[in-house]
């Protein structure tokens, strides 16, 4: 990857994980409710989660989709489907007790494995492999996962941070249920793009 080509791809990584999606979204709505030690592992699985599959769909999986376009339909609708069930669950989440271990944040490999069905991470992740790796040899797409992970951590820390310091606003049970009715509203919203690209 040239210097000018690496730049760009910095540019994308750090603008696609900054912006608004579903584990952004997720991740303030966790560091409001849980506070953002709670929140670690939900952020390392992201982070962590997200360059494994980057490295894993530039491995093999993009041929995939190639081959059986159907495949990437099927997995466009069940991650719609997965998405509404999590708005719901946190729209409907009662309010914890931040300085106890009630409620139950999500755990590292519940967020690794949640970006297989993120389509914000799924479009991420094309994007980045068809564009900075091309050629699919394994040490551009090793490069790719590696820059895109060291980026997207402290992007997607400062929504939890975000939301950590909002919990000091909500500091009522009714106006953190707002809030995670927002969030949720939110989180359903994020799906427009996939659900009508262009």
């Amino acid at each position: 990857m040239n210097y000018d080509l690496l730049l760009a791809f910095v540019g994308f990584a750090f603008v696609s994980s900054i912006t608004p999606g579903p584990n952004n979204l997720m991740l303030m709505a966790s560091g409001a409710n849980f506070g953002f030690r709670r929140t670690i592992p939900h952020m390392l699985g992201v982070g962590i989660g997200f360059a494994l599959m980057i490295a894993l769909v530039g491995a093999g999986l993009l041929g995939l989709f190639d081959m059986f376009p159907l495949s990437y339909a099927i997995l466009k609708t069940c991650s719609v489907v997965y998405l509404l069930y999590l708005a719901w669950k946190i729209a409907t989440a009662a309010p914890v007790d931040r300085q106890t271990e009630a409620g139950t944040p999500m755990r590292f490999l519940q967020a690794v494995a949640f970006q297989w069905v993120n389509p914000k991470a799924w479009a991420m992740a094309l994007t980045a492999i068809s564009i900075y790796a091309p050629d699919r040899s394994i040490p551009a797409i090793l490069l790719v996962a590696a820059i895109f992970g060291a980026i997207n951590l402290p992007c997607i820390s400062s929504w939890t941070v975000l939301g950590q310091q909002l919990a000091r606003i909500l500091r009522y049970p009714r106006q953190l249920r707002i809030f995670n009715g927002v969030m949720a509203a939110l989180l359903v919203a994020s799906l427009y793009p996939v659900l009508w690209p262009g």
